[in-house]
């Protein structure tokens, strides 16, 4: 399995987590798991998704899963897994 970290982060507005995961579904990416948060009216999404069956290159989705993200408002960023965890460690 082949998995990556998505986060969502903007003002709170109706269509977000749908707008998302309707694009996810659509090619083959699975959410394994998700945590979403709203502080004063900001929307915060982290996701941990499998990539192994995606439909598109890794760097086709992220430019789409960024526009998607903008015609809503939002930053919408994807990263392989283990960058995440190299970039994050102490």
């Amino acid at each position: 399995m082949s998995k990556a970290i998505i986060t969502v982060v903007g003002k709170d507005t109706v269509g977000i987590i749908a707008k998302v995961c309707t694009y996810l579904a659509e090619n083959q990416i699975n959410i394994l798991d998700i945590s979403q948060t709203i502080v004063q009216g900001y929307f915060n999404m982290m996701m941990i998704v499998d990539v192994s069956s995606m439909t598109k290159s890794f760097g086709q989705v992220s430019e789409e899963l960024e526009q998607a993200g903008e015609e809503i408002g939002v930053r919408v960023k994807i990263q392989r897994e283990d960058i995440f965890i190299k970039m994050h460690r102490i």
